[in-house]
């Protein structure tokens, strides 16, 4: 049976192409607000943008093929003519996941300055882990506390972004002596 065009997964996917636009838009402009670094080559708003303009590219060409096949003759059997499904979290376990990992992303923003970059990581990145399916404690610890601190280290060092450090100043102070 076909679906009205509305209820296709070409529209579904031009609504949320739209949706998407808006944000990106307001992220671009949320990047003017950050500060610049005195004489770094690369600034600390220079990798949000180029993340931002990745994002516009893809979400224009979603855009762009939901837009030809809503004017075009979608066949029956393309996958875009299919119905969308909706997006009920007490039926789907995937929305309400994916409801908490943007609950979790709200609480990074808010813990940052306090905790720090490191410490906020490793909690967002071991119960995100812990989500998804690791159950290794080993695994689960060294990657949640390795990688927080290893990219860190290559911003502070390397591309001379200040990030704030929290609870974990001295680690900081430590670097800046060596």
């Amino acid at each position: 049976m076909k679906s009205k065009n509305t209820e296709t997964k070409a529209f579904a996917n031009l609504i949320a192409s739209l949706l998407l636009i808006v944000f990106e838009i307001w992220a671009w402009i949320q990047t003017n607000q950050i500060k610049t670094a005195k004489g770094a080559v690369v600034q600390p708003a220079t990798f949000p943008r180029i993340m931002i303009l990745g994002m516009i590219v893809f979400t224009v060409v979603l855009l762009v093929q939901s837009i030809i096949k809503l004017h075009g003759k979608m066949a029956q059997d393309d996958p875009m003519a299919e119905k969308a499904e909706t997006l009920n979290f007490m039926k789907d376990k995937g929305v309400l996941a994916a409801l908490f990992v943007i609950l979790l992303c709200a609480l990074y923003v808010l813990l940052f300055k306090d905790l720090g970059y490191v410490i906020v990581s490793f909690l967002i990145c071991g119960i995100i882990m812990w989500m998804i399916g690791l159950r290794s404690p080993v695994k689960l610890i060294l990657i949640s506390v390795l990688v927080p601190l290893g990219m860190w280290l290559v911003f502070y060092k390397m591309l001379k972004v200040n990030i704030p450090m929290g609870w974990l100043q001295f680690l900081k102070d430590l670097v800046d002596k060596i």
